[in-house]
């Protein structure tokens, strides 16, 4: 589990065919390896790998095919730069919002502009995922924990502070780049308790519903 706030830019040391999938070795710049351990995770790009090996200035993480087909790991190349995080502990600070490291889909940048010192971004989502972003709710672009500004269709906007784009590399991104996208996890949840229940088999019983609109008013989540 991670939130979102880049702890160091890396960059893409080496990448190897491994029968079918890929392993790729990260050198973290200026990232604290110093209390990793093997078997431990860090997003990347907002991708949460597995450290296999490591040393003082890199590690190695096994890319698997799931992981190739749902985001931008498949063309990745040596010397791309990465956003990097190491995953949270029960004492750090939740500076962004819980982020898992899985990506949802990727998006495009249709649109980049100036906002006072900011840079404002319009970002179209895959319309399977598009109704799980709302405004002012958490959205996780390449691993970076961001508040939704507003949102139109399968578009949203968001605003990059000079913070932000001094830390990660938003700030370099242009018209029709890709970037992966991560929901935030409450909304898959809540889609999830909204569906349905099947009954148990052999139950002639319509199904149930597990979480309605009623529910969520009982419990002062509706006003």
């Amino acid at each position: 589990m991670f939130t979102g706030i880049i702890e160091a830019i890396g960059c893409i040391g080496a990448v190897q065919m491994q029968r079918g999938d890929i392993q790729l070795t990260v050198h973290t710049g200026q990232l604290d390896m110093s209390d990793v351990a093997i078997g431990d995770s860090i997003a990347t790009n907002g991708v949460c790998l597995t450290v296999i090996s490591r040393d003082s200035a890199s590690f190695c993480a096994d890319v698997s095919v799931e992981t190739l087909s749902h985001t931008l790991f498949a063309g990745i190349t040596v010397g791309a730069k990465v956003n990097l995080e190491k995953a949270l502990l029960p004492s750090s600070r939740m500076g962004g919002h819980m982020v898992t490291g899985h990506v949802d889909g990727v998006g495009e940048i249709i649109q980049r502009s100036q906002d006072a010192r900011s840079i404002n971004y319009m970002i179209s989502a895959p319309v399977a995922i598009a109704h799980f972003i709302a405004g002012k709710g958490s959205i996780t672009l390449d691993g970076v924990s961001l508040t939704v500004n507003g949102v139109k269709e399968n578009t949203f906007s968001v605003n990059i502070v000079p913070h932000t784009a001094l830390n990660t590399l938003l700030a370099d991104y242009q018209v029709g780049d890709k970037i992966h996208l991560e929901v935030d996890i409450v909304s898959r949840y809540l889609e999830r308790l909204l569906e349905p229940r099947l009954p148990p088999s052999g139950d002639n019983e319509l199904p149930k519903p597990g979480l309605n609109m009623a529910k969520l008013a009982e419990f002062g989540f509706l006003k």
